[in-house]
């Protein structure tokens, strides 16, 4: 996929990046982690440890997504200013748009990407 193809997915991308930033910065108040937002939230002299304990791990998990989305975007862009683009990382064979416009940051082809899946402990 040549440069004026990639150009739309491009700029997809990239405000799929500044809203996920905002997203970011929001929901964690600026500087301060989600972590610490959940026990400020959370950290009541009422609740109980187990709350406390399941919010944090929600909370550390919804980072673990965020941080991975972001770098799947931040690779996607690489992609693109690198020519390859479009094409999947595991196979070579060239991703069909439908999928790309559905999901731009991907990475592999559908068979590929069921492949990982499979692969990834339940």
């Amino acid at each position: 996929m040549n440069s004026q193809q990639a150009a739309p997915y491009r700029q997809q991308l990239l405000a799929q990046r500044t809203a996920l930033l905002a997203q970011i910065s929001a929901q964690r108040g600026g500087v301060v982690s989600r972590a610490d937002a959940a026990a400020e939230h959370f950290g009541q002299p009422e609740d109980s440890r187990a709350q406390v304990a399941t919010e944090r791990e929600i909370e550390f998990a919804l980072g673990e997504r965020e941080t991975a989305e972001l770098a799947a975007i931040d690779a996607a862009l690489g992609r693109i200013e690198a020519g390859s683009y479009g094409q999947c990382t595991d196979c070579g064979v060239s991703i069909p748009a439908a999928r790309l416009q559905a999901s731009p940051e991907a990475q592999r082809c559908i068979p590929c990407q069921e492949k990982v899946e499979q692969l990834r402990p339940a």
